[in-house]
């Protein structure tokens, strides 16, 4: 499976479908795309419910995709409202379709997720663990960008649980990255940032 569930969303029309198109939809997934769209509104009860409906339409219909995608969407929702044990319910259900489906770049987007969610939960341990592994794809990858953004999500970890000379650390390793690809004003500010939870610490 080449797509990643995040970009399975895209496969509808860009404008608002029309009759025709909403016939052609089955109710999972007029459910799913209702859903969404309470979601980007902020709505989020009424987008849990309609996910919820879509997850186990999509479950009856035997659609693995449609599943992982209704049950990655209800994490992030349940993220947005801080409900984290169920969030991280919705978002194993989701890695274990991509696992079975091969969907690797699903289940590296699910990961960032869930250092999210594990930073909630204050187990601080596996949400580092997850950003220890996250980092060593994105250096695999030669993806510098992915691994600046982990890191700035490790370093919060580690304010989260009171560690701010790791967290330090983490920022100058940030700068090292921006300054090795000439980003001088960008690695000050991450100096910066360093600079004073070292002077807070000290």
């Amino acid at each position: 499976m080449s797509t990643p569930i995040q970009n399975i969303n895209s496969i509808g029309p860009a404008g608002q479908p029309t009759d025709n198109e909403k016939d052609s939809r089955s109710q999972a997934q007029i459910d799913y795309d209702e859903g969404r769209g309470y979601a980007e509104r902020g709505e989020s009860a009424l987008a849990a419910a309609s996910l919820y409906n879509a997850l186990r339409g999509f479950e009856e219909e035997d659609n693995k995709e449609g599943a992982a995608n209704a049950s990655n969407q209800l994490g992030h929702v349940c993220l947005q409202r801080d409900e984290f044990e169920k969030a991280l319910t919705n978002y194993q259900n989701a890695w274990k379709i991509c696992e079975e489906l091969e969907d690797h770049l699903s289940l590296q987007a699910i990961s960032v997720q869930l250092v999210s969610v594990y930073k909630g939960l204050k187990d601080y341990r596996k949400a580092l663990d997850g950003c220890l592994d996250l980092i060593d794809i994105y250096q695999a990858n030669n993806d510098p960008k992915g691994t600046v953004s982990v890191l700035e999500m490790m370093a919060e970890v580690y304010l989260a649980s009171g560690d701010r000379e790791k967290a330090a650390d983490t920022y100058t390793t940030v700068a090292s990255i921006h300054t090795n690809f000439k980003h001088h004003k960008i690695a000050a500010s991450y100096r910066e940032k360093a600079a004073e939870l070292g002077s807070r610490s000290a």
